[in-house]
C-alpha cells in the first residue's frame, strides 16, 4: 500500500507558476509511474501528465509546453512544475501511483489528497 501527499498548490494570478510536489510513502522507484491529475468543480478527473520509472514523460494537449512533471527518487517525490497558468487550469490536483502500459497511462487505487490550484484573472 502506498500513501501520496501532494502540497503547492495556491491562489495564483494568470500567467503564473507554482510548483506541486507528491510525496509517497515508499520508494518511487518500485513504482512503474506516476501520474498527476486534476479535477475542476462539475468537471470529471483528468491526467495531465504522467512519467514512468526511465523518466518517460507524457502530457495531455491542453498542458503541453506548459507543465514538466519530474521525479527525485531519494526523495521519493514528484513534481509537477506549472507555468503560464490560466483561469481554466483551476482545478483540484491529484497524484497517483500507476502504470504504463501501450502508451497509456493506468491508474491505481493510490490517490493523495489533492492540493487546490486556484487561477484570477
Amino acid at each position: 500500500q502506498v500513501q501520496l501527499v501532494e502540497s503547492g498548490g495556491g491562489l495564483v494570478q494568470a500567467g503564473g507558476s507554482l510548483t506541486l510536489s507528491c510525496a509517497a510513502s515508499i520508494s518511487i522507484f518500485s513504482i512503474n509511474a506516476m501520474g498527476w491529475y486534476r479535477q475542476a468543480p462539475g468537471k470529471q478527473r483528468e491526467l495531465v501528465a504522467a512519467i514512468t520509472r526511465d523518466d518517460n514523460a507524457n502530457y495531455a494537449d491542453s498542458v503541453k509546453g506548459r507543465f514538466t512533471i519530474s521525479r527525485d527518487n531519494a526523495k521519493n517525490t514528484v513534481y509537477l512544475q506549472v507555468n503560464s497558468l490560466k483561469p481554466e487550469d483551476t482545478a483540484v490536483y491529484y497524484c497517483n501511483a500507476g502504470t504504463y502500459f501501450r502508451g497509456t497511462y493506468h491508474p491505481s487505487d493510490y490517490w493523495g489528497q489533492g492540493t487546490q490550484v486556484t487561477v484570477s484573472t
